[in-house]
């Protein structure tokens, strides 16, 4: 009978031991953790904002609490006007940003960034993995790459976007948003500048950002022009502006053109791109869809 209870309480205390060593290994998991997310906190931080932060953290003195809010307010105006500039130059706004740890030694750091922003009224939201190795020198290398757009872009970004995610060049793919959204925006302003201009002849049935124009008169029924102004993106990265004329010319309105030149509008119209540029070439339709030299 003693045999049996001190088998038992041998087993409650192994049993015990093991449940403290379970508590011990939480509790240094925890300590890990507040250790890196104080690092993730001052990692992108440089100068009084990095001392400011470890003063607030009960790292170290650095002044008084005036002199640390003074110093930290210093540190954040002048990352706006950095964040400013660097809009400014490249177009690309970012709204929000986040990062978590998923592997840290003294070796490396692999953390999960997700990115959201826009160029332009162009909306993305990026996400992927960013390794810091150090040895000799230090390295770092996205993998994982994850871009999330609009559904009406995917149709001319698609097959790019498939792209540089397998690449995982993520220079690649800002520098293709900007030159992208930038053609996007050049179609917008020459639409709405002529839908201003022309209001009898131009219509948007899209809207400002549609890839389509229609031009047409009430004296002319069933008479349309379109202008078809697509952006197109290769997998590689090439933006290429593609416009086309289309034509729908009953036969009665037929009458009031010279059958020679309607038949060829698509290709003439072609023609004065080369020459004279979209601006000039697509306003030189509206006049003649207008019968007016003067609109």
């Amino acid at each position: 009978m003693e045999e049996n209870m001190c088998e038992e309480n041998i087993e409650e205390v192994k049993g015990l031991k093991a449940e403290i060593d379970q508590l011990r290994a939480e509790v240094a998991e925890l300590q890990h953790r507040q250790k890196q997310n104080l690092k993730d906190m001052t990692f992108n931080f440089r100068g009084q904002m990095q001392d400011a932060l470890s003063y607030v953290c009960g790292q170290k003195q650095v002044g008084s609490k005036e002199e640390v809010e003074s110093r930290l307010k210093e540190e954040v105006e002048e990352l706006e006007e950095d964040l400013k500039r660097q809009t400014q130059m490249n177009g690309i706004s970012l709204t929000s940003c986040t990062t978590k740890t998923l592997q840290s030694s003294s070796r490396k750091l692999v953390q999960q960034l997700s990115v959201s922003g826009h160029c332009s009224e162009l909306v993305f939201q990026v996400e992927f993995k960013l390794s810091d190795f150090t040895s000799q020198r230090s390295e770092r290398t996205i993998s994982d790459l994850n871009v999330v757009m609009d559904a009406s872009d995917l149709s001319s970004l698609g097959s790019f976007l498939s792209g540089v995610e397998e690449s995982s060049d993520l220079l690649l793919l800002f520098r293709t948003l900007r030159t992208f959204s930038d053609r996007c925006d050049d179609r917008r302003r020459t639409f709405c500048h002529f839908q201003e201009k022309y209001p009898s002849v131009v219509s948007l049935p899209g809207g400002c950002r549609s890839e389509v124009m229609t031009l047409n008169r009430p004296e002319l029924p069933g008479c349309v022009l379109s202008i078809n102004w697509s952006v197109e993106v290769s997998r590689e990265g090439g933006v290429t502006p593609k416009i086309n004329l289309l034509t729908k010319i009953p036969e009665k309105a037929l009458q009031l053109f010279p059958s020679q030149a309607v038949g060829g509008a698509a290709e003439a119209f072609q023609s004065m791109l080369r020459i004279l540029g979209p601006e000039a070439a697509v306003e030189s339709v509206i006049r003649a869809v207008s019968l007016s030299q003067d609109m």
